[in-house]
């Protein structure tokens, strides 16, 4: 299979576990290569979120382990088709990084893909790159969203605005990736 294109992967520790490997998976399987870019090139530690009966909120437990492969210092937007924003909690402090900012704006700039699911979009918020526009992302950051000038879509478990899709969890993953993959369909490929 033709190499399509290097793919960047954002997430940190607290990324949630089932969203980083499906991506792993899912773009190899499409024939990119994801590249993991973390503060540091390092063993993350990733979580799982849950549903559980009698909890108001989702649980956490750790996650599988995965390697970066750069820092968020290391990164030129130029090298990839398009950016993945992982949920989890990562995002929660990533949003206050300046590099990641600049890169997620890089991205935008160049009138790439953008691809953020669960508490991504907090990253997508922070990054100012939500106004109106239409936003599928877990329900509890619904407030960020629309503080950030966008439209909390509640029935949708994907939606794409222009070059930006957004994801609610994983389990809207069918539906993600299903938008995901249309769009990296059109992207000119690398080699």
């Amino acid at each position: 299979m033709d190499h399509k294109g290097n793919l960047l992967i954002m997430t940190g520790d607290a990324g949630e576990s089932y969203e980083t490997l499906y991506a792993i998976h899912r773009l190899k399987e499409a024939g990119f290569k994801p590249i993991i870019a973390a503060p540091a090139k390092k063993r993350l530690n990733l979580v799982m979120h849950d549903f559980e009966p009698g909890w108001d909120t989702y649980i956490e437990k750790p996650g599988y382990r995965v390697e970066s492969d750069i820092s968020f210092d290391s990164v030129n937007p130029a090298n990839y088709v398009a950016v993945l924003i992982i949920g989890g909690r990562a995002p929660e402090y990533l949003r206050h990084n300046a590099k990641v900012i600049e890169i997620v704006k890089s991205f935008a700039d160049e009138d790439k893909h953008i691809f953020a699911i669960c508490h991504g979009v907090q990253i997508l918020a922070a990054a100012d790159l939500l106004n109106d526009q239409p936003v599928s992302c877990y329900e509890n950051i619904r407030f960020e969203v629309e503080a950030a000038g966008g439209t909390y879509v509640e029935k949708e478990e994907a939606t794409q605005h222009e070059k930006i899709v957004t994801g609610k969890t994983w389990q809207s993953h069918p539906e993600f990736y299903r938008m995901v993959m249309e769009c990296l369909e059109k992207v000119n490929v690398i080699v």
